[in-house]
């Protein structure tokens, strides 16, 4: 009986920090969903995060729970998963987040996820315990997101200003301030339909190891509290990371805004349909430096987009090793 209550106390322990990452995340991120609609003055800040939650949580109804699949069975042997495994993934993405959002650092949230999911399940039962084209599939898009992104956020500026080359920066500014509420909307619901599920994928692993449902079951609770944790989390915001996202990357106006924010949204579109956790921090930036390197190759500050870059490099090896950390230390406190 005394063993039964502590399993069910761990296990509603870990529910929780997984829908306390679920909110870090969306507090993360909520730079890549505003900062372009904030930096170019269409919304005030606090209108921009309820207006960017709202769009997250109604993700809930629009896409399917394909990259929670992924990430629930795709990344690692769920049969090796225990509430240890679970518990040091959720440490050293939790961490890493902490870390990067406390210097105002713009790196993934999914990966620092992917990366405790690696490295606390190497700690337990080593390489083999990956399945390894699950993890090459995300691999592959830490360059196809900001790339794509990159692509259609340029053709788009470029396509923008060709159309719009008889008419005055004024009026200009007038449409594209109207037309920004639109693609900061789909934007955000990309960032929801993609990072959410990412939480739901864990949930649902911690789920299966505690027989508590079945690999074909992914119970209507999690999707709901993981979409209104996101939502929450962009709510309060992560306001260190907006400057950096919005304006030290390069200057936005609402025509910019409009094409970064639409190709960021197109992007995770495509990879939510195709069930790949990806990037939303990844997929903006490389918007954002489309848009600016259509305008003017100079017009981006390089040197601040090679720091966002190294965080990417160090996002999935540093949280795996603060996740294995975090798995010895569940081993002692659980």
């Amino acid at each position: 009986m005394n063993e039964l209550a502590f399993s069910l106390g761990v296990l509603v322990f870990l529910v929780v920090l997984a829908l306390a990452f679920d909110f870090m995340n969306g507090f993360h991120d909520a730079a890549n969903s505003i900062a372009t609609i904030v930096s170019t003055g269409v919304l005030k800040p606090y209108h921009a995060v309820l207006w960017a939650a709202f769009f997250n949580v109604l993700a809930y109804a629009l896409f399917e729970l394909k990259v929670a699949a992924t990430v629930g069975k795709g990344i690692v042997d769920p049969t090796v998963v225990d509430h240890y495994v679970i518990f040091g993934a959720l440490v050293g993405a939790i961490a890493w987040n902490v870390i990067t959002w406390w210097f105002g650092i713009p790196s993934s949230s999914s990966h620092a996820l992917i990366g405790g999911m690696m490295g606390a399940t190497i700690a337990k039962a080593g390489v083999d315990a990956l399945i390894a084209s699950g993890i090459l599939k995300v691999a592959a898009f830490i360059l196809v997101s900001p790339l794509l992104g990159f692509l259609l956020g340029a053709l788009l500026m470029l396509a923008v200003s060709w159309l719009c080359r008889h008419s005055s920066p004024r009026r200009i500014d007038r449409w594209f301030r109207r037309l920004q509420l639109a693609s900061s909307a789909m934007y955000s619901l990309g960032h929801g339909s993609n990072d959410a599920q990412k939480t739901m994928g864990i949930i649902w692993l911690l789920l299966i190891a505690a027989n508590a449902t079945t690999p074909d079951h992914l119970p209507g609770w999690v999707v709901a509290s993981c979409y209104l944790a996101l939502g929450f989390g962009t709510l309060f915001g992560g306001w260190r990371i907006v400057k950096t996202m919005g304006q030290k990357i390069t200057k936005l106006r609402p025509v910019g805004g409009f094409c970064a924010e639409t190709g960021g949204a197109v992007t995770l579109f495509i990879a939510s349909a195709g069930g790949i956790p990806v990037s939303t921090t990844h997929t903006i930036t490389g918007a954002i430096v489309g848009v600016g390197s259509a305008r003017k190759f100079s017009a981006v500050r390089w040197g601040i987009a090679g720091s966002i870059v190294w965080a990417w490099v160090l996002t999935i090896p540093a949280s795996a090793a603060m996740a294995a950390a975090g798995w010895a230390l569940g081993r002692m406190i659980l």
